[in-house]
């Protein structure tokens, strides 16, 4: 518990006495008085500690926010990196064919992470361009080729962002390390011609305790507006779905 708490169960606690007091003693004005001075500070005391809190958690949250974002750009970097230093080995080596093999490779690699931010949700997309900063067992590819726009959804597309990104803990916390290469889970999101939403999970690896995955599958989707429409072998693949009139 921390000081900020104790203060606020010291300001509560602190009226009781002099509540007995006026309970005991009703007639006696002063202690009335007393009473409601004694509950005026308690309340202030009450309040500053709750904003003080308030500041605290919020400044707690942006800090970890500032990190995550740093540790983000530092692996995308890295990336960055890596790709120059393979161009500029087959620049070096004259080998242009491959150069240009690489070039369009990575200029589908931006075209999708660019399809990824339009989804519309940041919390959705800040927690897929942060996914390598969190684990290495698990690799995490998400395809949005149509251009889906979560927030044209209901409430901004937040519970079904809300809904993906537990699916996809729910993998990695299941995901069995130490077996060779990192699993890979790869999530495909279309919409049909009546504007229904599919979210297609493919997984490839070992998977620790395949029952518990889908009890857990199952119950983050429990009055989910994603619904499922194939859910027999988790451990391989699911398919979901969301109507947007739902």
């Amino acid at each position: 518990m921390d000081r900020l708490s104790i203060a606020k169960r010291c300001a509560a606690a602190s009226i009781l006495l002099p509540a007995a007091a006026v309970l005991i003693w009703p007639h006696q004005y002063w202690l009335l008085a007393l009473f409601l001075g004694w509950l005026t500070g308690a309340a202030v005391l009450w309040v500053w500690a709750e904003r003080r809190g308030h500041s605290e958690r919020m400044t707690q949250t942006i800090h970890s926010l500032q990190a995550s974002g740093i540790r983000t750009l530092n692996h995308h970097r890295h990336d960055w990196m890596n790709d120059l230093q393979v161009l500029y080995g087959y620049i070096r080596m004259q080998k242009l064919d491959r150069t240009a093999d690489y070039v369009e490779k990575i200029k589908d690699r931006m075209v999708a992470e660019s399809n990824i931010a339009k989804l519309g949700v940041p919390s959705l997309v800040s927690y897929i361009q942060s996914f390598r900063t969190i684990t290495n067992s698990l690799q995490l590819q998400v395809k949005n080729e149509q251009n889906i726009q979560l927030n044209e959804w209901p409430d901004g597309g937040q519970p079904i962002a809300d809904t993906l990104i537990k699916l996809i803990s729910a993998y990695r916390l299941a995901v069995k390390t130490g077996y060779g290469d990192a699993a890979v889970l790869t999530i495909e999101l279309t919409r049909n011609e009546d504007g229904v939403l599919y979210a297609s999970f493919y997984y490839a690896g070992e998977i620790n305790g395949e029952q518990h995955l889908a009890d857990q599958i199952k119950k983050q989707l429990e009055g989910a507006l994603l619904q499922p429409v194939e859910l027999d072998r988790p451990q391989e693949k699911i398919v979901l779905k969301a109507e947007l009139s739902a």
